[in-house]
């Protein structure tokens, strides 16, 4: 049995992507889901299976179905941090095609920057690193960036060339937050956070709702959107705590990426745009390279001179994603809708042309939980 080409998203809306209006996170994924509905030509009455993860809701299927008045057969709440949703993807494919639900609808909502750190998160606290000193998740990864720099010979000057491209890809976008251009100066010159990390070298802090309707592939071409497919998935994980991370440069990702690429029987080569989690310069530079885009230890010199910018060799986080359009605290949600503009040509100023196959990695806590998948255009590669 394979998933591969058997759904497709054929409904996607984000909503209140920098500061929410007098909204709460339940009722940010209301207006998305509603706007996905209506973006697939469905309604709630056609939703019977219903995906969420949430920081502030510990029954977050419960809360939202609640709230929009549906009574799914089938639900996840799967919770692995910022990935969950790309690992929904797969789960949704795997019920539909399992006759469990027909019209899958997954959803996040977040209000943390309108909270302005009044959120009370359901994470549970790390025993054995918050009372030693080490700051979640910043801390973590300043250990990992320096680990990095110690192997490879990394330095402040290649990350902040991401922070970079970052912001020139987000000034291509209608409602961009900073509409103004980085350097590398900029970055480096940033107040240092957690060594060797700046400011800039970290994700914004953000409101923000999506949700994606998924159903089968032959409900999909009745359906007045244009479907974008899923072809292959993945997930890995190996941690919950950094201090327990096997090796600090080195992650789960390269299993889930592999076993997306074997499914969806495409290369690294093939793929036209990749939406990567990013929420803090480093982290998305040890993703590049496990994710197979250039070898281990070479990630600098892969981002160097606009290597990911707009006309770069690869064409990464094409709305500026974390580091510069938003984050609203777990990021694959966008990953996914952004993924679906470039497949669908309706991403305006920043489309790449001909887009047909993109790849959207997500990351849950310190490069903890990994889930990837293989989005397409077309029903098969």
């Amino acid at each position: 049995m394979t998933i591969s080409g058997k759904v497709a998203i054929v409904g996607a809306a984000q909503v209140d992507m920098f500061k929410t209006v007098g909204r709460s996170p339940v009722g940010v994924m209301s207006v998305a889901v509603t706007r996905a509905l209506g973006d697939a030509g469905l309604s709630l009455a056609d939703v019977d299976g219903l995906f969420t993860s949430s920081s502030y809701y510990a029954m977050p299927t419960l809360t939202l179905g609640e709230y929009l008045g549906v009574h799914p057969r089938y639900v996840d709440s799967t919770a692995i941090g910022g990935c969950a949703f790309v690992a929904q993807l797969a789960h949704a494919a795997a019920a539909i095609e399992a006759g469990l639900c027909e019209v899958a609808v997954i959803a996040y909502g977040s209000t943390q920057r309108s909270d302005a750190g009044k959120l009370i998160s359901m994470a549970e606290q790390s025993a054995y690193e918050l009372p030693y000193g080490l700051i979640h998740p910043i801390g973590a990864f300043g250990m990992i960036a320096h680990r990095h720099m110690a192997e490879f010979g990394t330095t402040s000057e290649q990350l902040a060339e991401l922070a970079v491209a970052a912001r020139q890809w987000s000034m291509l976008t209608d409602d961009a937050p900073y509409p103004n251009p980085l350097t590398i100066e900029d970055v480096v010159g940033s107040p240092v956070i957690a060594s060797p990390l700046h400011k800039l070298d970290c994700c914004l802090v953000t409101d923000g709702g999506g949700a994606v309707v998924v159903t089968s592939a032959a409900r999909a071409r009745d359906l007045r959107s244009d479907p974008v497919y899923l072809l292959g998935a993945g997930e890995a994980q190996n941690h919950r705590n950094v201090s327990q991370m096997a090796d600090l440069t080195t992650t789960e990702a390269v299993h889930s990426a592999n076993r997306a690429f074997t499914m969806a029987g495409v290369t690294r080569d093939d793929i036209d745009t990749a939406h990567v989690y990013d929420a803090f310069t480093i982290s998305l530079l040890v993703l590049l390279e496990d994710l197979g885009f250039c070898k281990k230890g070479e990630g600098g010199a892969f981002v160097e001179n606009g290597g990911v910018a707009p006309g770069g060799r690869l064409a990464l986080n094409t709305n500026g994603a974390g580091l510069s359009y938003s984050h609203p605290g777990m990021l694959s949600m966008f990953l996914i809708i952004e993924a679906v503009q470039q497949l669908r040509g309706t991403a305006g100023r920043r489309q790449i042309p001909d887009a047909r196959l993109s790849l959207v990695h997500g990351m849950g806590m310190t490069l903890a939980a990994h889930a990837s998948a293989i989005l397409s255009n077309q029903p098969t590669a």
